[in-house]
């Protein structure tokens, strides 16, 4: 039996999903600990119970997608819209070393999956959904890059890249804390703390107020930043690269908060702009985890097994060898590895919940506290994005 479910239909299921993620992870201790989005939890029973109708012969759902490309735009506008360069600016030497250290993170994600693929002699695109796609750049990107890849042949790269980012999800809240404890206490790096300035924290934060009256102006200010990016895409397709569809939103919003900060003649409402990118990444997400086809995934059980392992050694590796000893091998340094295994496997609340972890044990850490939302939310999707797009051109 086919049940085919149309525009209205398909959003409405996604709701569904959504509120018994939320119901169940207010319930449920470790999918709160491990900071595990609602659409993921409720998205996934919907896709298992759709992959054993399927399984069974009982019935074949089939979705109108159409929507989430519309919410997953509105989302990485959103995104677009943090890049703030007076806060690139005033993060100093610090944030410009930390941000050389995720470039090099993802470069190195997706080297690694790409190398690993070939040794597993399986094809290299494979390889990048378990690379920079899930790994830095969470189930959102997953969801973005999943359909680009599959217009390259790679059947199931939605379904690959989403289970892949769910994995890193859970990965990097397990792996971020006990890291950071080891070296706070083997090195003895309380003795390194210092009271630190956080006034460009609270003077960010004043930025991101809500006013129920300014909703309607932050939804019109997305609305032309998406219509203005549709320019910007469209002349870069004339490099003859493949881009996914929202990054010229993502620069037109960019631009837009930047000639706003600079020019001072009008208000970007920053905090709406952000209560509505994450309501669009809910419904996105509900519909991406819906539409999963979970049998697609069971021949390449073994070989994403091994390919995600070798995923956890680097973040490991990097963060405990690398970035500590680059980022001063103090106890900001400790902090920011907890962290850094958070959105290098998964996505920015992990790793605020990480930091959060720590620093309720021990002490507070302003640094860790800036640099980590700065680069996680502003800057590391849209580096993510042209590195994964250089990559995927490149094979």
């Amino acid at each position: 039996m086919k049940i085919q479910l149309d525009m209205y239909q398909t959003l409405s299921i996604a709701v569904l999903v959504l509120m018994l993620g939320t119901f169940l992870k207010k319930r449920i201790f470790f999918l709160e600990k491990f900071c595990i989005p609602s659409p993921v939890i409720g998205g996934l029973l919907f896709a298992i119970f759709t992959c054993i109708c399927y399984s069974t012969g009982l019935a074949e759902f089939s979705f109108d997608d159409t929507l989430r490309e519309v919410c997953m735009v509105f989302f990485f506008t959103s995104v677009g819209f943090q890049a703030n360069l007076k806060v690139l600016k005033s993060g100093g030497k610090s944030l410009a070393v930390f941000l050389g250290l995720v470039i090099a993170l993802i470069v190195l994600q997706n080297l690694l999956a790409v190398g690993m693929s070939r040794i597993l002699g399986l094809d290299p695109l494979i390889g990048m959904c378990t690379g920079s796609i899930p790994m830095v750049g969470g189930h959102g990107t997953a969801g973005a890059f999943g359909p680009v890849l599959e217009d390259f042949d790679i059947s199931g790269a939605t379904t690959i890249c989403t289970a892949a980012a769910t994995f890193g999800l859970i990965a990097g809240s397990l792996i971020g804390g006990p890291l950071g404890k080891r070296l706070i206490e083997k090195k003895n790096l309380l003795e390194t703390v210092v009271p630190e300035d956080d006034s460009l924290l609270i003077e960010e934060e004043k930025k991101h107020e809500r006013h129920t009256n300014m909703y309607a102006a932050a939804v019109f200010q997305l609305i032309l930043a998406i219509g203005l990016g549709t320019i910007f895409s469209w002349l870069l397709t004339k490099t003859g690269l493949t881009f996914p569809i929202y990054i010229g939103a993502m620069i037109a919003a960019a631009l837009i908060r930047n000639i706003g900060e600079y020019s001072g003649k009008f208000t970007i409402h920053m905090g709406e702009i952000n209560d509505l990118g994450g309501i669009a990444l809910s419904l996105f997400l509900g519909i991406a985890m819906i539409t999963l086809k979970l049998w697609q995934l069971a021949s390449l059980a073994l070989p994403l097994f091994i390919l995600l392992t070798s995923q956890v050694i680097l973040i490991c590796l990097f963060t405990y060898f690398v970035e500590f000893n680059i980022m001063g091998r103090d106890y900001d340094a400790a902090v920011l590895v907890a962290g850094t295994c958070g959105f290098g496997m998964g996505a920015t609340p992990n790793a605020m919940a990480n930091m959060q972890a720590i620093c309720d044990k021990y002490s507070p850490s302003v640094k860790a506290y800036l640099l980590i939302p700065l680069v996680g939310s502003l800057f590391a999707d849209f580096i993510n994005s042209l590195v994964i797009t250089f990559f995927i051109n490149l094979l």
